[in-house]
């Protein structure tokens, strides 16, 4: 299987850049959000297999309360937090690693931001 595979499910979501976007801006719009689009439905069913283990009153939580939940989980539980990342880092090709460890630390940062936010918005 060849590494260019790996970019052919991706959905390409077309974001406009400027002048002013940054190189991390274009690898987070061009590479980190169509994965975890992509892969958007194992991140969702993870984090919901991980949270009713953790609080098994997870499914009758308020909605306030499970975004408590999630935002805690993915900053402090560095297990949940590099499983994600690795699921995003696996999707990537030779080049984007190249890119990603450049910079890893800001990437990762950018990863766990934009799960939180997918996660929370759509948890019923």
């Amino acid at each position: 299987m060849s590494m260019n595979t790996k970019t052919d499910p991706r959905e390409s979501l077309n974001l406009p850049n400027s002048e002013a976007t940054t190189p991390i801006e274009i690898f987070q719009n061009q590479t980190l959000r169509p994965i975890l689009k992509l892969q958007n439905d194992l991140f969702l069913s993870l984090f919901k297999n991980y949270a009713i283990r953790q609080n098994s009153g997870f499914e009758t939580l308020s909605m306030p309360k499970k975004n408590i939940m999630i935002e805690q989980s993915l900053q402090k539980d560095s297990v949940l937090k590099n499983t994600f990342i690795g699921m995003t880092i696996g999707m990537f090709t030779a080049e984007e690693l190249e890119i990603y460890i450049s910079d890893s630390k800001v990437f990762n940062k950018r990863i766990i931001t934009m799960l939180i936010e997918r996660l929370k918005s759509q948890m019923k």
